[in-house]
């Protein structure tokens, strides 16, 4: 069973094809943030090309149209200062890896879960969403950091794939399909996969589960054949 005081919010992406930067999530966004003054940026995903503060800078513009003030985490003095005095936290997309490393590194992993394990809302997009799972292990992204290990925060029980894909039956490509590469995790580890489209995501208060947006999900259990989740009220994992 999920805690009932966790309220998640895990996207797919931020951003789907022909809409503006989190322009699909605008009311579900508001709504999750509601109440809070100070939302927290984890800029840690995005290696090479942005620094933390031109990172935290897109979101933060987005944010402020919608009347809510978003601080990049970095700027705190003390993992533990800034899990305590922000409202909530948003982790944004990128290298799965290098997120995992440089929280675990810096000292970012207690601090934070205590703080949503206490209620503060937590919105993950991407490889932010990854995080809200028992592990990393079924990220689209390679390995260019190294954690100590691939164990996220296990708020959901169950491991997600962003950015889920369907075989194209139409192309050239040879290579293994995601429902290979999720068949070849579960000869391995046991728990259940969420295969997120874009433009679906997940909203968890008060213990219940919801799929959101237009889209179904894709389930994956380790023996069973493939499941479509229709939007509404699932259970996955317990």
């Amino acid at each position: 069973m999920v805690p009932s005081q966790l309220n998640l919010l895990l996207a797919s992406t931020s951003t789907v094809h022909g809409a503006p930067y989190l322009s699909y999530l605008e009311s579900a966004v508001r709504a999750h943030f509601s109440g809070c003054k100070t939302v927290a940026f984890v800029p840690f995903a995005r290696p090479g090309g942005l620094t933390w503060d031109d990172y935290t800078a897109r979101p933060a513009a987005v944010f402020a149209e919608w009347g809510l003030e978003l601080r990049g985490i970095h700027t705190w003095e003390t993992p533990e200062k800034a899990a305590a005095e922000a409202d909530g936290f948003f982790v944004g997309g990128g290298n799965t890896f290098v997120l995992l490393d440089t929280l675990q590194r810096g000292g970012w992993m207690t601090p934070l879960d205590e703080a949503v394990q206490c209620g503060k809302p937590y919105m993950g997009s991407s490889a932010g969403t990854n995080l809200a799972g028992r592990t990393v292990g079924t990220t689209n992204d390679m390995p260019i950091a190294h954690p100590a290990n691939l164990n996220a925060f296990g708020w959901v029980p169950f491991n997600l794939n962003p950015h889920y894909l369907d075989p194209d039956p139409h192309s050239t490509h040879k290579g293994e399909t995601r429902e290979q590469r999720i068949g070849e995790f579960h000869c391995y580890h046991p728990q259940p996969v969420l295969g997120l489209r874009e433009g679906s995501w997940l909203e968890l208060h008060g213990g219940l589960l919801e799929l959101k947006g237009s889209l179904n999900t894709r389930l994956f259990q380790a023996g069973l054949p493939a499941a479509e989740l229709i939007p509404g009220a699932i259970r996955v994992g317990e």
